[in-house]
Parts: structure tokens; sequence; C-alpha cells
């Protein structure tokens, strides 16, 4: 079998790539800085969430939300999963699987081996998704019981260090849901690979692009913003106040 040799361009949009996945967040949070976007301003509405959630009686409406939000998270790994099984079995498909795909005039691939490393690049894509995935529902399982655990009736300090310790749980949990499906847009960049270095290299900036520009300007991350601004100058919520016991 030859040995897999990649084009110049090949080689640029392969680094072009994996420089956009795998230092997407930091990079884009160097380059905003403090700046409003959606990731940034979500932590701070969910820290005050869990603040108020931890003055409130009654957690139920708390623990419904969240629940919800597992049943999401879950829903995109069972789907994130049929793809890996998708792209597993033309992957291991052989010399069949490889001469069906040549035969397409849109597939850009000069050999077996490139055709099988650009299915591998998606498969990498998609298992590193899945495994954000399994990562937020295990820390969000943690939240629920954080919800369940929150005091009863302490100081309102107390109750206050106990909403913002919540919010440093939360808040990752829902950060790894979110890379998981960010995932998806990496992997159909990374799909664009068998239509041609370039075209590789316009899926990935166009990725990059649209997900910074849902992250600044969008109506979404704008009302956000907005969003923040109101939480950050609300007083610190206070317990609710018990009414006295009936004798």
């Amino acid at each position: 079998m030859d040995a897999l040799r990649l084009s110049t361009l090949d080689t640029v949009a392969l680094a072009l790539f994996a420089i956009a996945w795998l230092a997407y967040e930091p990079l884009v949070k160097a380059a905003l800085g403090r700046r409003h976007m959606i990731n940034l301003d979500m932590g701070v509405i969910r820290v005050a969430w869990m603040r108020n959630m931890a003055v409130r009686e009654n957690k139920f409406m708390d623990g419904q939300l969240l629940g919800h939000t597992i049943n999401s998270a879950s829903f995109f790994a069972s789907s994130n999963l049929l793809l890996i099984a998708a792209a597993a079995g033309v992957l291991f498909g052989g010399e069949d699987a490889f001469r069906s795909a040549s035969s397409l005039i849109v597939i850009k691939t000069s050999s077996r081996l490139l055709f099988e490393l650009q299915l591998a690049l998606v498969l990498l894509t998609l298992a590193r998704g899945l495994l954000d995935f399994i990562w937020a529902i295990r820390q969000m399982n943690y939240t629920i019981a954080v919800i369940g655990a929150a005091p009863i009736s302490a100081e309102a300090a107390v109750l206050q260090t106990y909403g913002e310790a919540s919010g440093r749980l939360i808040n990752p949990a829902l950060s790894a849901f979110n890379a998981g499906v960010r995932g998806y847009y990496f992997a159909l960049a990374a799909a664009s690979w068998i239509f041609g270095a370039t075209a590789f290299i316009v899926a990935t900036i166009s990725a990059v692009l649209l997900l910074v520009w849902r992250q600044r300007r969008s109506k979404a991350a704008l009302a956000i913003a907005d969003l923040r601004q109101i939480v950050e100058g609300l007083p610190p919520p206070e317990p609710v106040a018990k009414p006295p016991a009936e004798i």
C-alpha cells in the first residue's frame, strides 16, 4: 500500500482545522476579552439562577429545568452515537466503500489512505463531542443532587455561598454541553474535506465565523447581554421567610 502523501494545501487545511477545533474556546475568549458573548453572559446568569435556587423554599422548578436540559443532552449524545456508527461503518467498509465514494465526481480523494484519514477525522470530531455530552450529563446529575441537598433553612450568608458554589458546578456542566453541540459544526467542516482541501478551508473558516457571530452579534447574544446587565444590577436574593407554625 502506498504511503500517505498530503499536498501542501491539504496540510494547511488540516493544520487550520486542528487549531480552530482544539483551540476555539480559549482563542475566542482571548480575542474577545471580557466583552459580551453568550457563553460568558450565560455563566453570570446561571450563577444568579443558583443563588435564587438556594433561597427558594420550593426547588421543584429548578430540578425540572435541569432535568429538561439533561434530556436534551441525552438526545444529542444518542444522535452523536448514531453518527459515529455510520462514519465507522464507512471507514471500516474496506475497498468497496472507497470505490463507491471515489465513483462520485464531487469526492476529491487521491488514495484510499487519504479517504480513510478524512473519515477518521470526522469520526474523531464526533467522538470528542460524544465525550463532551457524557461529561455534561454527569455534571448535571451532580447538580441535581446539589439542588436536592440545598439547606432548607440557613443564614443568608450560607445560602449565598451555597448558591455561588452551585453556580460553579452548573457552569462547567453546561459548558461541556455547549462544546458537544459545537462539535457538530466542526464535524461538518471535517466532512467537507472529502470535497477537496479548498472546501475544507472554507468550511472551517465559515464554522468559526458562524460560531463567533452567534456568540457576539446574534439576536440571542444581544438579548442575553442585556439580561446579564439587569441580573448584575439586582441585589442578592433574600431567603423567603417562613410563616409562623400554627399552634
